[in-house]
């Protein structure tokens, strides 16, 4: 579908929080309607996103905020309010802007936020408030294990395991027999390295050297150093954005001959900018928003993403990094089941949002722009194997991996 243009939309900079507070064009249209005695046919919902639009994480916030900012504003019977922060990717600002959304606001759900450790601070306070956040974030770390705490968090990108189990299996039918593991020291990195060291094992690889780096750092000689001491047949990097860039930067540059392979953390445009000729032939798992043209006309994604990322480079004039059909995905998620809520409450009460929350949880079928949703109380991402590619680096460009 095509988006509406935006219309309820408030944008709250943390900075500018305590002198301005912009009026909800929702509240005005009502009063306007009071006043020559009509009423309103149109039931509303409070919608908070977060994105880190600012700050070292902006590669992954920018085509969040951009996708959160032209969200439509109705869904049948429902009228939609968003509250738009902008977190400046300190995971502080995360905590208290949600905050704000919940005791302030009293939202009935929450878009975002942009990274994992960030998403990652929230467990507790969306739980507590009983409010769905749908994290359109990396790591599996926010839905499992799944527990009273994380059935209030929904995850709109492919879970690491997944991702992981293409790229291992590229490694066994090539011969790889030895790994060395580079990761962003955050949940992000942590996650992928548990996911990947008892996978690497059962498949008869060699997890030969792990070494962690922060996202500001701008040098990783070292780390780099003492993987190719350990001489290992491959490269695993897993890092989000930008900063996947740095590590592999780093071992063209020791003239590193094996094969590099990176998460779908790394699945943006950007990051063929950024790393140029340092990132050909990589092997990364990803969405099919990389490679449209390669991607058969019966995949049910497919005219999804199309239309997500022509609307999107119409109204910005760029075309949208795979994160901000992530947040375009958790639109689509609460498009199909905030009408199924409203059958049960009102918006704005506890009811509502418990009633929205089973409703997300059995959301079946429900093609994205990078695969298909079928969510259960167990799985709160909902991906299969059709929500990976596994692609490459060829001339600067990605495509599929033949």
């Amino acid at each position: 579908m095509g988006f509406v243009q935006m219309g309820v939309h408030q944008i709250i900079d943390l900075s500018e929080r305590k002198n301005m507070r912009i009026k909800s064009a929702v509240v005005l249209l009502s009063a306007a309607l009071a006043a020559m005695g009509a009423s309103a046919s149109f039931a509303q919902v409070k919608i908070g996103t977060i994105a880190s639009a600012t700050g070292n994480v902006s590669a992954v916030g920018i085509p969040q905020r951009n996708t959160a900012m032209m969200l439509p504003e109705k869904v049948g019977d429902l009228t939609i309010e968003y509250i738009h922060f902008d977190d400046a990717s300190e995971p502080n600002n995360t905590v208290t802007s949600v905050k704000k959304l919940l005791t302030e606001e009293r939202v009935d759900a929450i878009l975002g936020p942009s990274g994992s450790p960030h998403a990652m601070a929230l467990i507790d306070i969306i739980s507590e408030a009983k409010t769905p956040l749908l994290a359109p974030v990396g790591t599996t770390a926010v839905v499992l294990p799944m527990d009273e705490k994380r059935k209030w968090v929904f995850k709109t990108t492919q879970n690491d395991a997944l991702v992981a189990d293409k790229l291992i299996q590229h490694m066994v039918d090539n011969g790889v027999k030895s790994v060395a593991f580079i990761g962003t020291a955050d949940a992000y990195g942590e996650t992928w390295y548990e996911v990947v060291k008892g996978r690497l094992e059962s498949k008869g690889i060699s997890l030969v050297s792990s070494e962690r780096f922060k996202r500001p750092d701008t040098s990783v000689t070292g780390q780099v150093l003492k993987m190719m001491t350990a001489n290992p047949d491959a490269v695993l990097i897993a890092a989000p954005g930008g900063p996947a860039v740095l590590p592999q930067s780093t071992l063209y540059e020791r003239n590193y001959k094996g094969t590099v392979y990176q998460t779908h953390g790394a699945a943006m445009n950007d990051f063929l900018r950024l790393g140029g000729k340092s990132v050909e032939n990589t092997i990364l798992g990803g969405s099919l928003m990389l490679v449209p043209d390669e991607i058969s006309d019966d995949n049910p994604s497919k005219a999804v993403a199309l239309g997500y990322m022509n609307s999107y480079n119409e109204r910005y004039g760029n075309m949208p990094a795979t994160f901000g059909g992530n947040v375009y995905d958790a639109w689509l998620l609460l498009e199909k089941t905030l009408p199924i809520a409203a059958k049960t409450a009102k918006p704005g009460t506890e009811e509502f949002r418990i009633a929205l929350r089973e409703a997300l949880e059995n959301v079946k079928e429900l093609p994205g722009t990078q695969g298909i949703y079928n969510m259960t109380p167990e799985d709160h991402s909902g991906f299969d194997e059709r929500g990976v590619e596994l692609l490459t680096v060829k001339n600067g460009a990605w495509t599929l991996v033949k």
